[in-house]
């Protein structure tokens, strides 16, 4: 059995993708709220642009959340919990909340699952893209 040992999410790392993730909306015009858990789901980073609305502080947090606790990126499973998908119950089945529009991404090293990146603020389309976009500063 290979015992590979993988570098954690850094708070350096954190803020690379918080500054990545803010350029690229910023480059858009589009006020955001970042946020970049570590594979525990703890908080490494948090940014909320001053123009950004409030909400968008805890739906970038829900995202980032969300793309952990299922290893995939938040616009891939919009489909899975409409009334007719196989996880429909599962946004309102958990104390916390999770939340399915894109946005949220996770965050591999190695190939193995190191944490999360969520933001909010713009379309889930824009969201999404200034997320996989900030992966890329790794």
């Amino acid at each position: 059995m290979s015992t590979t040992t993988v570098a954690p999410l850094t708070a350096t790392d954190a803020e690379n993708l918080v500054h990545a993730a803010r350029r690229a909306a910023d480059a858009a015009g589009v006020p955001v709220s970042i946020t970049v858990l570590d594979a525990g789901g703890h908080l490494l980073a948090f940014r909320r642009d001053e123009r950004a609305v409030l909400i968008s502080g805890e739906t970038s947090t829900a995202k980032a959340r969300t793309a952990l606790q299922l290893n995939a990126p938040t616009a891939d499973l919009v489909d899975l919990v409409k009334p007719d998908g196989p996880f429909h119950s599962l946004p309102t089945a958990l104390d916390t909340p999770l939340l399915f529009i894109g946005g949220g991404v996770p965050i591999h090293r190695d190939g193995r699952l190191v944490g999360a990146l969520g933001l909010g603020g713009g379309a889930p389309e824009q969201d999404d893209a200034f997320a996989r976009t900030a992966l890329q500063a790794l």
